[in-house]
């Protein structure tokens, strides 16, 4: 239900203020920061209406109030204008996440770090979803006589690399013959079709190489099957402990949740294409006193993974969401080109 105008404007006034000082807001502060144009008794008024419809929250009889996850929620959905973010802001976001751009997993360790120092906070980045990757490349490295890599680069940009011995002698022409052999039976393959089947199928197919590639062939599949996990990389957990928001237990369990990858990249690859998780909205029991800023990054066009800030529910939401967003545009750019 949609509030009256002045009701939104002192929500407002009330969650900026609050995000900004940490302190509750009374009606003086207000006053002072506002230009409702009415008397103190007619902001207390408000406010205590705000308080019983449940967007504000009064912590002693005296003091002022601060907003509650449901005040949040509304400020967010109705009256947050996103922050313009500064050119050499974006600047510098662009080239910290470029800084690893070797590699798509590099790209995203940056990413992460990026924003968990801009937010003072932790953040979090999910590799690309691999359900409908494909073979893109398989390149072998020589590593020794007798021992070999299979490097192996998928369609989502991906690089997955697993070493392989060899009883016979590994030479560059034999190399050679592996990297053709083995591109013409996998381009194209999505990962999940590269089962042992498959490889026992393709290995029928190569004639006399089939005495030397079997291990080479076994090193790719383990590859692949590496691949095809959803990897998540954090940085800034540690801040979690300094926030004046949280209590030590508080942000140990928030970190204990930022552990499990099965748990993090379920929440972020579930997200849309950037969105605000509050407290328990997450459904993450650890998760009930922080917030969760996500955006989407794509590759080829297509939806492949999320960043995030994980945070206390007082923060400054309208300058970290322009931040994520841009980030993730930032980590679309940098893979795509680097496929």
């Amino acid at each position: 239900m949609a509030l009256a105008l002045r009701k939104e404007k002192i929500l407002s006034a009330v969650v900026e203020t609050y995000i900004r000082t940490g302190e509750p807001i009374g009606s003086k502060t207000l006053l002072e920061e506002t230009e409702l144009g009415v008397s103190s008794a007619t902001v207390r008024n408000e406010l205590k209406s705000l308080d019983e419809e449940g967007y504000l929250h009064q912590p002693h009889t005296s003091a002022g109030r601060v907003p509650t996850r449901q005040g949040y929620r509304y400020y967010i959905d109705n009256l947050m204008k996103p922050a313009i973010l500064p050119e050499r802001l974006r600047e510098n976001i662009e080239r910290g996440i470029r800084a690893g751009a070797g590699a798509p997993e590099s790209i995203l360790s940056r990413a992460a770090m990026v924003l968990s120092q801009l937010a003072h906070a932790a953040a979090a980045a999910t590799t690309p979803s691999s359900d409908e990757a494909r073979v893109h490349r398989i390149r072998f490295v020589s590593t020794g006589r007798h021992t070999a890599m299979a490097v192996l680069v998928t369609s989502n940009g991906m690089v997955k690399s697993r070493l392989f011995r060899c009883d016979f002698v590994v030479t560059p022409q034999l190399l050679t013959m592996f990297d053709k052999a083995v591109n013409e039976a996998f381009a194209g393959v999505k990962l999940t079709d590269v089962t042992q089947g498959f490889l026992q199928t393709a290995a029928s197919g190569m004639g006399e190489l089939t005495l030397f590639i079997s291990d080479a062939l076994v090193a790719i599949y383990d590859a692949a099957q590496s691949a095809l996990e959803v990897n998540v990389i954090v940085a800034g957990q540690t801040n979690l402990l300094f926030s004046d928001s949280y209590d030590f237990e508080a942000a140990r369990s928030v970190m204990r949740f930022l552990s499990d990858t099965k748990g993090v990249s379920g929440l972020l690859n579930n997200s849309r294409t950037h969105m605000i998780y509050l407290g328990g909205e997450s459904r993450i029991p650890e998760l009930r006193g922080s917030a969760v800023v996500t955006a989407r990054y794509e590759i080829g066009g297509e939806n492949a993974g999320a960043v995030a800030v994980i945070a206390p529910l007082r923060i400054d939401y309208k300058t970290i969401m322009s931040e994520v967003i841009y980030a993730a545009g930032c980590v679309s750019r940098a893979i795509g080109e680097l496929l």
